[in-house]
């Protein structure tokens, strides 16, 4: 299931963000305060093949994940994203203070839940805006873009 709210404000929105949050209390926390608060228009989806998908077809600002969801590691989910947008900001949510080194090198920043709202909105401000300054960068610099869609296309089909 996918769920997107827009953000309610009559000014355009601040980004594009997609929420992949399995706990349906925490998915819904994280949408309300994105949309509501920071006038983002969020996505969401517990599943995480459909963000894959989600991923490949259309450009985000920024995703904001769990760090354990079903049928999925947290490392294969991030190196999965970051072949696809590797200029695109990660931000993790996790209940646990210490993560692995693998997945500090893959996301640009971690929250830990319980997360405040104000923690979540100046995060995802932050990392919308880093993100759109190297994305504009990224011809000069080589960064991949377009994302590589025959390598994700690979992942999705052996899952």
């Amino acid at each position: 299931m996918i769920e997107r709210v827009e953000s309610s404000a009559a000014a355009p929105a601040r980004g594009r963000i997609l929420v992949i949050e399995d706990d349906p209390d925490a998915a819904l926390f994280a949408v309300h305060v994105l949309a509501t608060r920071g006038q983002f228009d969020v996505t969401h989806t517990a599943d995480p093949v459909v963000a894959l998908r989600l991923t490949m077809a259309q450009p985000w600002d920024l995703i904001l994940t769990e760090a354990e969801l079903p049928g999925i590691s947290g490392i294969d989910l991030l190196q999965a994203l970051r072949r696809m947008a590797p200029a695109m900001p990660i931000a993790v949510l996790t209940v646990h203070e210490g993560t692995t080194v693998a997945l500090r090198h893959l996301a640009d920043e971690f929250l830990e839940k319980p997360v405040r709202i104000a923690q979540l909105l100046a995060t995802a401000a932050d990392l919308v805006t880093n993100g759109r300054r190297a994305l504009t960068l990224a011809p000069s610099v080589g960064v991949d873009w377009p994302p590589q869609r025959q390598i994700t296309r690979k992942i999705l089909v052996t899952r």
